[in-house]
């Protein structure tokens, strides 16, 4: 029994202390399927101005994933109104086709850097957008749906000590 509440005791404590996150939010796909017109926004408040980070994007898929990679475009607003659009591509499994991620179950989580060193120079409510922008080989229009992706979040953890 003592033993039982020790295990208790060290999972919470491994669970809580994550101090470099600074804000760590998701958001879950119905049915798992991400649809093309699913943009979705984070809200984050900025109050530090010195410190740097490191920016994820933290996705979650199951085995209905059908692709070897992902095609993401993520925006990030700035409190003034300014904007920056990025493209991202992130490789999904290995040349074997194992999805690449954590997970002994049929879930994988995938931890993938959005930005490095980031110093967010305004004080106020900053705005990161993410969509999906995968296509099938040679295709232009980007996919009505994309199957298997369960869960996105998006992740700021400090590096300054």
């Amino acid at each position: 029994m003592r033993s039982r509440y020790l295990v208790i005791i060290l999972f919470i404590g491994f669970v809580s202390c994550d101090s470099k996150s600074v804000f760590d939010e998701y958001k879950s796909f119905d049915n798992s399927i991400w649809l093309r017109d699913d943009m979705l926004e984070f809200q984050v408040e900025v109050e530090d101005t010195i410190s740097k980070n490191n920016l994820f994007l933290n996705l979650r898929n199951n085995r209905d994933y059908e692709f070897s990679n992902l095609f993401i475009i993520a925006q990030i607003n700035f409190p003034d109104g300014f904007r920056v659009i990025d493209t991202l591509e992130y490789e999904m499994t290995d040349k074997e086709g194992r999805f690449l991620g954590v997970g002994y179950t049929d879930i994988k989580q995938n931890k993938l850097f959005y930005k490095e060193n980031v110093r967010f120079n305004q004080k106020g409510q900053y705005s990161i957008k993410v969509e999906q922008a995968m296509r099938k080989i040679g295709n232009i229009q980007a996919l009505d749906s994309l199957r298997g992706v369960t869960d996105l979040g998006f992740r700021i953890e400090s590096i300054t000590p």
